[in-house]
């Protein structure tokens, strides 16, 4: 029977194996190698013709290793260690499931499998191993390890979800709840306030005469959690984008894995900081005079403050008298109100219609509203920074929003206007727009 399921299941793989070829580059949760590993198993496991003996637990095996490994990140300090014992517990339950998966395929290929990684990875064959036992205790400051936990036990049906939060430009705000706003708001405000994270941000004019405002100041507050971590406070201002946090520390928590880190990707222009302990992780950049921000957060803690702190951009939005759109991430002109050229000849300082819509295209080729806050930024302001700040917020949005049919966001037809909006109602939405900025 092995012999005749072999081809179904080999083309399972080969399915699996496509399918994860779609995966985004960042940030990477599992080196190449494992991801391979783990779509041939689960591949072959989930095949119609790979029928599994009931005394073989290879399934579970693989299962629980991918419980073990799904939050890793590469890029963290103590990920090799952590890689290590959940393969050797990997392999420690291979072998107690072999007598029960002797001639079964899967279970030959997971050790093949394990083989190869423990030495590519130069594991010990001895050491420590993970523990997949509901009622051993998991790291209390590993917030995946946790959940996980809770999960196995029933008390949660479902893996946690997350939320992403985004802000950029002049400034435009994507908020928790996928909604997509261009504000004024001047001055210092809350965009995150919970019982775990505060995130503050300052704007500051752009350009005289202009209620467009973008950001020159980032305060990030980690709030002192159990024995995890103390306080962390890190602050970030135009052209002082710093890899440590006010105290000088780059860490928070004890022991060779911390549960806060700070991770610097470009010197004075992009900084990740990762929070274990709350699964948290925020982008901070700069690009030319202003700072961008993106943060994932699980949405039971995003959700977790009291009714004081109800002020809150990524929570709520921008309140209605801070906002330049129509509160749905189009500009209030698109339906379609026509503005003397003779004022629109003053609110573009540098750049035509045609070609702000040329260089955000070469950026951003799909005409979303990404691509349409380029163009207004560009015309708004004439700086052509805010072309690769409208970029590089996209590319945040593909690396940390969990739902990928969710990255993009069209312009809402739900006023008259074609979904996609089309070069004529997107001219002239962004025109009216502009008028009203410069009022």
């Amino acid at each position: 029977m092995g012999l005749r399921a072999a081809p179904s299941c080999a083309a399972a793989a080969a399915s699996a194996a496509a399918a994860g070829a779609e995966q985004r580059h960042r940030p990477q949760l599992c080196p190449p190698p494992l991801a391979l590993l783990l779509l041939l198993s689960l591949g072959l496991l989930h095949a119609g013709d790979c029928q599994q003996p009931a005394q073989c637990r290879i399934q579970k095996c693989t299962t629980d290793f991918v419980s073990l490994t799904s939050h890793l990140n590469s890029a963290i300090d103590g990920f090799d260690s952590e890689f290590c014992k959940a393969l050797r517990a990997y392999a420690g339950c291979t072998q107690r499931t072999s007598k029960a998966c002797r001639g079964n395929l899967v279970y030959h290929s997971a050790v093949l499998g394990i083989s190869d990684l423990m030495s590519q990875r130069n594991c010990s064959k001895d050491g420590p191993t993970s523990s997949t036992n509901p009622e051993v205790t998991h790291d209390p400051c590993n917030y995946h390890s946790h959940a996980g936990a809770r999960e196995h036990r029933g008390g949660d049906l479902n893996p946690p979800s997350y939320l992403f939060c985004g802000l950029f430009g002049d400034p435009h705000l994507r908020t928790f709840k996928d909604h997509f706003q261009t504000c004024k708001v001047e001055g210092a405000w809350p965009l995150i306030d919970n019982n775990y994270l505060s995130v503050q941000v300052t704007n500051v004019p752009v350009v005289p005469g202009s209620s467009a405002t973008a950001t020159n100041k980032i305060t990030i507050i980690f709030k002192a959690h159990r024995e995890c971590t103390d306080q962390k406070v890190y602050q970030a201002v135009t052209d002082d984008l710093p890899s440590a946090f006010v105290d000088g520390s780059t860490s928070g928590g004890d022991g060779d894995t911390k549960s806060l880190l700070i991770v610097e990707r470009e010197s004075g222009r992009y900084v990740e900081m990762h929070a274990r302990y709350i699964g948290t992780t925020v982008f901070v950049r700069q690009l030319g005079r202003y700072l961008t921000l993106a943060i994932r957060m699980p949405e039971d803690l995003a959700m977790s403050y009291e009714e004081s702190q109800d002020l809150q951009l990524c929570v709520n939005g921008c309140p209605l008298s801070e906002r330049i759109d129509d509160g749905q991430g189009q500009v209030s002109a698109i339906l379609g109100h026509s503005v003397p050229r003779t004022s629109l000849a003053q609110a573009w300082p540098g750049y035509t219609l045609e070609a702000a819509n040329a260089q955000c295209h070469e950026k951003m080729p799909v005409k979303d509203i990404y691509f349409q806050s380029c163009v207004f930024d560009l015309l708004t302001t004439g700086d052509a920074n805010f072309t690769a700040a409208a970029h590089s917020a996209l590319e945040d949005v593909e690396a940390l929003h969990p739902r990928k049919e969710r990255w993009h966001i069209f312009p809402s037809s739900s006023h008259g206007t074609p979904c996609g909006g089309g070069h004529l109602s997107v001219s002239l939405g962004l025109t009216c727009l502009i008028f009203t900025v410069f009022l």
